[in-house]
């Protein structure tokens, strides 16, 4: 597949993961690919949510942010007890902070703040343990299959 980020992008994204991280047990992952598969991207995100596990952390309070570059579509998604925790309107908050930079055309910057706002929230209501923590899930890019050629 090839990515939409550079080397250098793609090392960023996974610092601002990892320092969004720092402070909480809350888990952060992004998910690119090119076209979404389904007609909702909200949809998609949630398959990709339970394909990369992220149902399964001890506390329920994965999010992730799923983008499908060529189709242009977004969205943001938590796990329970992070989305049970946040106010109403974070996701939609968040959702409009990342898509507000992609209309500018700085799809790095946009989703380092959604990341940045997902780790404030995580560590208000999650807050970091150092005798029971653990990085549950990588905080790599995780890519989607590319999509088919066309006939």
């Amino acid at each position: 597949m090839i990515s939409p980020l550079t080397p250098q992008q793609e090392a960023d994204l996974v610092a601002a993961i990892q320092q969004a991280e720092l402070a909480t047990s809350g888990e952060i992952r992004v998910h690119l690919e090119e076209e979404c598969p389904t007609p909702e991207p909200m949809d998609r995100a949630a398959q990709v949510f339970s394909q990369l596990g992220m149902h399964k952390t001890a506390q329920r309070n994965g999010v992730l942010f799923y983008v499908a570059w060529s189709s242009r579509q977004f969205a943001v998604i938590g796990d329970a007890a992070i989305n049970a925790a946040v106010p109403d309107d974070f996701w939609e908050r968040t959702k409009e902070l990342v898509l507000d930079a992609f209309r500018r055309q700085q799809y790095v910057l946009g989703l380092q703040q959604g990341i940045q706002l997902a780790g404030e929230q995580l560590r208000r209501y999650f807050p970091y343990n150092a005798d029971t923590d653990q990085n549950e899930l990588d905080d790599t890019i995780s890519y989607g299959a590319p999509k088919p050629p066309r006939p």
